[in-house]
């Protein structure tokens, strides 16, 4: 590996992103799920039903990203669409209890991902925090 001292703050950043994300991936891949998966059912989990649409602006992808995740945590009985009574062009999707129990066991793992490297994790959680509060846009509106 190339020599990290002399890299900038922001490879140094994304880099390091890119490394915890593949070892998420390889733990969270045991439960069948994927990152964007579980990003998918915590914001289901905070938003209750929603449009894929406004799920999808409220993690920073398109719905044209996100559909796909959808479908799939929908054929394995984790989230379920039915239509939106109010407006039948469009469909509402949800969390089930089977898809919160998952959901569950992803963040159990997700805890163990630094386990063995040298890193006060409480630490590096409350920066990564500052700078997600200062650059990150507020969520998109409930309006649809």
């Amino acid at each position: 590996m190339p020599d990290a001292e002399v890299w900038l703050t922001c490879r140094l950043l994304s880099t390091t992103a890119r490394l915890v994300e593949n070892m998420w991936s390889q733990k969270l891949g045991a439960l069948g799920l994927t990152p964007p998966s579980v990003i998918a059912l915590d914001a289901l989990q905070a938003s209750g039903p929603t449009t894929v649409a406004w799920l999808a602006r409220s993690v920073r992808v398109s719905a044209q990203t996100l559909g796909p995740v959808i479908l799939r945590l929908e054929s394995r009985g984790y989230v379920l669409r039915r239509w939106d009574v109010f407006d039948r062009r469009r469909f509402l999707v949800s969390i089930t209890e089977q898809g919160e129990a998952l959901l569950e066991q992803a963040h159990d793992l997700e805890r163990t991902v630094f386990d063995g490297l040298d890193v006060d994790t409480n630490r590096l959680r409350e920066e990564l925090q500052i700078i997600v509060r200062q650059v990150h846009l507020e969520p998109p509106s409930r309006a649809f």
